[in-house]
């Protein structure tokens, strides 16, 4: 590492802190604006948004500082360990903690090499199909419940649009699917599963 890296009037620190400015605004939109608005885990905001800086600048220092693999290697492996032990995260969580540090990443490559508006498409096709498919899972995802079911003459073949019918007057709900998980003929009752819209 040169003696000056570090220095303001080094080109490599501007540099860098463009390409901190645009991973910046990139992850508020991924993490603020995408993943909060259909999540609402404001429990891991703070998480996302260092761990994405983090690695921006640990990328971006990889690039300048002669560092030795194994070292690099284990920096990234911390990152696993530390979360991934502490709690459980759901896939989609895992998702875009990914996506967080592929952006990061991508962001910290020196854009000399790389055209400017070719790195905000990358960003923006990123971000942009992060908030498609969250469209696409609310507009496509149900809500399960499990019940018990009295009426069992409406399970028979052929009444599948009463029983739903029935069901929507029941729960006060619009069912759109039915499962059936068992049927209790001695008690004539049935346990099922109800999908609906929230």
């Amino acid at each position: 590492m040169t003696d000056n890296f570090l220095s303001l009037n080094s080109d490599t620190v501007w540099g860098i802190l463009l390409r901190f400015v645009i991973n910046l605004g990139f992850l508020f939109i991924l993490i603020r604006v995408v993943y909060f608005r259909y999540t609402k885990k404001e429990k891991f905001l703070f998480t996302f948004f260092l761990m994405g800086i983090i690695i921006f600048f640990i990328c971006s220092m990889l690039r300048e500082v002669k560092i030795d693999l194994g070292m690099a290697l284990g920096l990234f492996a911390i990152f696993a360990i530390l979360r991934f032990r502490t709690r459980n995260f759901s896939v989609k969580d895992m998702a875009y903690i990914f996506t967080t540090i592929g952006i990061s990443v991508i962001n910290s490559f020196n854009m000399l090499f790389f055209p400017f508006v070719g790195v905000l498409m990358i960003n923006s096709i990123i971000v942009l199909s992060a908030f498609i498919l969250e469209e696409y899972l609310l507009r496509n995802s149900f809500s399960k419940h499990t019940i018990i079911y009295d009426n069992l003459e409406l399970l028979k073949p052929g009444r599948g649009n009463k029983l739903l019918k029935d069901l929507s007057d029941r729960t006060g709900r619009d069912i759109l699917r039915i499962k059936i998980q068992k049927i209790d003929y001695k008690r004539e009752t049935a346990e099922l599963d109800i999908f609906f819209k929230e």
